[in-house]
């Protein structure tokens, strides 16, 4: 099975690799991943102290906020996310084709 792989703008080679998981028990929702992403593959969410998904963000059993990948198929592999995480939550992994 072969890897993708592209060139950059100065005919390097160059592998992708894609958002595969956050580790939330590291996260800590700072929103810098967020910020740096220009293809809205990330979310911010809110959870509870059983670390239960909090759909109301005004409730107030919050306990914290983590990112998670909301749409992964949007992810071009540039590891920007990763790159500005300042907990290393991120795994990232090439597409193989």
């Amino acid at each position: 099975m072969a890897v993708l792989t592209g060139l950059t703008r100065g005919g390097v080679d160059w592998e992708p690799l894609f958002v595969e998981s956050i580790d939330q028990d590291k996260c800590i929702g700072c929103g810098r991943c967020y910020k740096v992403c220009g293809r809205n593959v990330l979310n911010l969410i809110a959870l509870n102290e059983d670390g239960e998904y909090v759909e109301d963000e005004d409730d107030e059993e919050i306990e914290r906020k983590v990112m998670t990948i909301e749409k992964a198929e949007n992810c071009i592999g540039c590891e920007a996310c990763s790159r500005i995480c300042p907990k290393n939550c991120y795994t990232h992994a090439p597409l193989a084709v």
